[in-house]
């Protein structure tokens, strides 16, 4: 029987793995000979689904919190500076308590401060770093308390906080990347609109009272376009307090399990843009991987670290069948092959690094190679996203326009065929 567990060692480091025995009093034998503290202990396919349920429901909340929120960046920056500053410091031998002291007289008033101080006050009433970082769970995720554990307890922990800043680095540089490739696009699409409700709320208006003295009929199009330049005029509450209640529905939606499971699996199907999305998400995955495994992570407790940065239940599910497949003595390429989630490129380099023993270092290489390419990607994609706006735009301004000159010119062709 395979069980799983969650314990402690002797240095306080929480240790999570996998054992053979035939029970639950074997087990905790076993694991109290080799000096773990055990605090749960449970059948492996229990502990994967209690993970899932747990990590669903948090995505669920966080989805629409990260759709509707632009702070995260924000902190990004914030942990990033910490890092690199931590590395510089703790390299040229600084205690880390006046590493941590040093950092909090560089950081401006806030919350960020705040957390700092309380770090380095828990620090120096004999906390370790990483269990200092784990009451501030909003700031310090999962992965990074890991790797600053697996560097205490290693006595390398100058080289995990260097690892952590070119870590955190990386993925400001990609989110940094995206927003950037998307403001133009979000700018041309608001001008769009209001343009369009300019055009709708005082242009038409005016040559509505024309065509009123003219007294001729008009064409469908001009007809449907002043109806529904009165609708608005005369019903604009009910617009505005539909366009909020659609707002306010649709986070409710995408915080629960049903929408949030619908987007992300919409996301990776996208035309286009999907195979993005897939790009940069195996991307995340193997720089997590890479990281976590170079920083001597074991191996099983890096698979369930890398599920829970993922962000995503597809790829969540693959990491989940790539550790079952260790747990019964197999290799993580075996889980990824076939998979439409990666591909098989990649699949076969982690192969390779697997045999060659340097699955760490492949999966870092494989996470840069796919950002350089990601990148270029994107910037193509924004690229053809931009004239597409554009094109939209002018076709709807040249249809009002038409829509509203054209009366005027078969009143013009009239009175000339009159006269």
């Amino acid at each position: 029987m395979r069980l799983a567990y969650v314990a402690f060692d002797k240095t306080g480091r929480q240790v999570s793995d996998v054992v053979e025995a035939s029970g639950l009093v074997e087990a905790g034998e076993q694991l109290r000979k080799q000096g773990l503290f055990v605090v749960e202990l449970v059948e492996r396919h229990a502990m994967l689904e209690r993970s899932a349920k747990r990590n669903i429901s948090a995505s669920a909340g966080g989805a629409a919190t990260k759709l509707f929120s632009g702070g995260k960046t924000a902190r990004l920056k914030e942990i990033t500076g910490m890092f690199r500053q931590l590395s510089v410091l703790v390299a040229t031998g600084t205690p880390m308590v006046d590493a941590l002291a040093a950092v909090e007289r560089e950081t401006s008033e806030g919350r960020w401060r705040r957390t700092i101080s309380d770090v380095r006050k828990r620090v120096e009433e004999g906390s370790t770093l990483a269990e200092a970082m784990h009451q501030h769970p909003r700031y310090f995720d999962a992965v990074c308390r890991s790797l600053i554990s697996a560097g205490e307890s290693g006595g390398a922990i100058d080289e995990m906080l260097r690892r952590l800043t070119m870590l955190t680095r990386q993925q400001l540089k990609i989110r940094s990347s995206i927003s950037g490739a998307m403001v133009y696009p979000i700018l041309l699409l608001f001008v769009c609109i209001g343009v369009l409700c300019i055009m709708l709320g005082f242009v038409l208006p005016r040559f509505e009272g024309l065509f009123k003295t003219l007294g001729a009929p008009l064409p469908p199009t001009t007809q449907l376009l002043m109806d529904f330049s009165a609708f608005c005029r005369s019903y604009w509450w009910g617009i505005i307090a539909g366009g909020i209640a659609a707002v306010f529905g649709l986070r409710s939606w995408l915080q629960s399990s049903a929408g949030t499971a619908w987007v992300h699996r919409t996301v990776l199907r996208l035309p286009a843009f999907g195979k993005v999305f897939r790009n940069f998400a195996v991307a995340r995955v193997t720089r997590v991987l890479g990281v976590l495994l170079e920083g001597r992570v074991q191996l099983l407790d890096a698979l369930l670290l890398t599920r829970e940065s993922t962000g995503n239940i597809c790829y969540e599910a693959l990491i989940d069948a790539a550790a079952d497949e260790v747990t019964r003595g197999g290799n993580i390429s075996g889980a990824f092959q076939g998979s439409p989630l990666i591909n098989q490129s990649v699949v076969e380099a982690i192969r390779s690094g697997e045999k060659t023993g340097q699955i760490g270092a492949v999966m870092s290489s494989i996470a840069e190679f796919m950002d350089e390419d990601n990148e270029v990607v994107l910037r193509s994609l924004t690229s053809l996203i931009e004239p597409v706006i554009l094109i939209t735009l002018g076709l709807l301004v040249g249809f009002v326009a038409i829509s509203m000159f054209l009366p005027l010119f078969d009143l013009a062709t009239t009175a000339n065929s009159g006269g």
